[in-house]
């Protein structure tokens, strides 16, 4: 069967040509239905996801800094460069995952005791590290303070945080 498109022109086409479009037509429509009903319910389902509040994030900065503090007390320089990287991607994490606070537009005060740090376990030196510790100890510190968490105080550890690690260097 052949019908006009143009009747000016009396072109024909055949019928069987335009089922395919049609088809595509409406399988492209019902296939964008279906995604947005996906990206929908994706949507809800991040919603929803579990995402680390800031009090975890410093938790985890609290335990890396303890590690920190007996990785350089046994000069094992690779573990105390382990720790202060994980210390970094905390960091980090924070301002990624909780832009919503207020309390991180101070985090960056550690910047320049985590510099420090750095610099003494690359030249593994105790000294410039203990001192350097001590730096970092009181920037977590005076970030509490600034952030009204005054009551939150951190010191240098006196146990390691965990009995089943083993600080000395290999």
């Amino acid at each position: 069967m052949y019908f006009s498109i143009n009747n000016s022109c009396h072109e024909t086409i055949d019928h069987h040509f335009l089922h395919p479009i049609a088809y595509c037509l409406w399988s492209t429509k019902t296939e964008q239905a279906k995604l947005k009903q996906q990206v929908d319910s994706l949507n809800q389902k991040l919603v929803h996801a579990y995402r680390p509040g800031l009090g975890e994030f410093m938790l985890g900065i609290q335990i890396h800094h303890a590690k920190l503090w007996f990785a350089g007390q046994a000069q094992n320089w690779a573990l105390a460069e382990f720790e202060t990287g994980e210390i970094s991607e905390t960091t980090e994490a924070v301002k990624e995952y909780c832009s919503d606070r207020p309390e991180i537009k101070s985090i960056a005060m550690i910047d320049p005791a985590m510099d420090s740090i750095s610099a003494a376990i690359k030249n593994k030196n105790l000294i410039a590290f203990n001192a350097s510790f001590t730096l970092l100890t009181n920037a977590c510190n005076n970030c509490h303070n600034t952030t009204h968490h005054e009551f939150n105080v951190i010191k240098i550890p006196d146990n390691p945080p965990f009995s089943n690690q083993d600080f000395k260097a290999k």
